[in-house]
């Protein structure tokens, strides 16, 4: 038991992917105040723990009544990401963006910012929806299994959480340009993630 425990955290940590979420929010919090950082935060992580939960809950019933088969939803998930990932990579440089962003943050809820891309698809990416699906397979794991594996996946987000409250600190270490590198660089990797993850979609498909 404690091995597959063990598994699944590896797992779910690779998808969801905590210490690459802090580039993310940097991006895109620096140009909000320490407070607003913290409840965008907060607000992420709640958001991306609700949309899990329900894939993790409801995620595999709602795929087989729509006839959608795991590899599909996995080949979409990587395209998804894939596009996320080009914007971190050619997107528009800090000082442009921080320009634009401090006309806009008047006008533009904290939630939205949190929900996109930070709860979807930095922390709860497609990746880690067809995770904790394919964990919590219902014709191959018991409810105390698939409450075990919900333990588990909460814990990942709690250790999100804490990195999150201290992206501050990393900030004061990097500054603005660090938090740009860090962004493009993530960028480029998250696109060979998610490149992954559509030819497996693809391959998984034809199988």
């Amino acid at each position: 038991m404690l091995s597959i425990l063990i598994t699944q955290f590896v797992v779910l940590w690779a998808v969801i992917d905590p210490i690459g979420t802090v580039p993310v929010y940097l991006s895109q919090t620096t140009h909000l105040t320490t407070k607003q950082r913290r409840l965008v935060a907060l607000k992420a992580v709640g958001i991306a723990t609700g949309v899990l939960l329900f894939f993790l809950i409801a995620g595999q019933l709602l795929l087989e009544a729509m006839q959608i088969p795991l590899p599909a939803f996995q080949a979409a998930g990587g395209l998804v990401l894939l596009l996320f990932a080009l914007t971190m990579i050619f997107g528009e440089g800090k000082p442009q963006s921080e320009t634009r962003l401090s006309t806009e943050v008047h006008h533009k809820e904290l939630a939205n910012l949190a929900v996109y891309p930070l709860a979807i698809p930095s922390i709860a990416s497609p990746g880690a929806m067809m995770a904790i699906v394919m964990l919590t397979d219902n014709h191959r794991y018991a409810l105390t299994d698939q409450a075990l594996t919900a333990g588990v996946m909460v814990f990942v987000l709690l250790i999100t959480l804490v990195l999150l409250m201290g992206a501050n600190k990393i900030h004061q270490w990097i500054g603005d340009v660090g938090a740009e590198i860090i962004s493009r660089v993530m960028g480029l990797i998250l696109a060979a993630v998610a490149v992954n993850n559509l030819l497996l979609g693809i391959k998984n498909f034809y199988l």
